[in-house]
């Protein structure tokens, strides 16, 4: 298959492209600045911001499938929301590739009914990027393209790629000790497999240790 990842070489970003790479698919990774992707196997890099409708609509015409692992900046979590518009504007005019994107947390529910942003337990530092995160998937929802959203585990950390997790719909993921944690390699997998079989088109989901 033919995928864009955007947010290519962030945390989750990097994974993603590593995974798809080594299932085969061809990849174009995308960035404000890809110079960590320069010469990998596999890869073919593009250089972009996520700012002009019209210029993603072109670096994604053709793909099969776009993901985006973009992370807004600290200091203005909101823009997210505006991206996710012009991520929805762009895969319109580029034909209809299906669009994959990294979620978060905090809208998985602790309780029946009850968010993690809701609980109280969420910290202050955070709800910033998780109310953005929310926001965002509404607006994902309300459009009618095929999108698919990935939440992870409440801590979303380096770590080894071991292949054994958890899938969910709408309820944050955690084990017997109460942990939810998943790593950026492990996410990937899950993120790879549904690109390949989609079993979430037009829907979100949620993975875990």
């Amino acid at each position: 298959m033919n995928i864009v990842v955007y947010g290519a070489t962030g945390n989750s970003g990097k994974e993603i492209v590593k995974e798809l790479v080594r299932r085969g698919h061809k990849v174009t990774g995308v960035a404000r600045k890809v110079d960590s992707l320069q010469g990998q196997a596999g890869v073919t890099t593009k250089v972009d911001d996520l700012s002009d409708v019209d210029k993603i609509a072109a670096i994604i015409k053709g793909a099969d499938a776009v993901v985006s692992a973009y992370a807004p900046p600290p200091d203005h979590t909101e823009a997210l929301i505006d991206v996710t518009k012009r991520e929805i504007d762009a895969v319109k005019k580029a034909g209809g590739p299906r669009l994959l994107v990294v979620g978060g947390a905090g809208l998985l529910e602790v309780a029946s009914g009850v968010t993690l942003i809701q609980s109280g337990h969420l910290p202050a530092e955070y709800m910033a990027i998780a109310t953005s995160h929310e926001k965002a998937l509404g607006v994902l929802r309300r459009s009618d393209i095929n999108w698919t959203y990935l939440s992870p585990a409440a801590f979303f950390v380096p770590g080894e790629r071991t292949g054994k997790f958890r899938l969910g719909t709408n309820e944050l993921i955690s084990d017997a000790k109460g942990e939810s944690k998943i790593s950026f390699a492990d996410y990937a997998i899950a993120l790879a497999d549904e690109i390949e079989k989609p079993k979430h088109e037009r829907a979100s989901f949620s993975v875990g240790y």
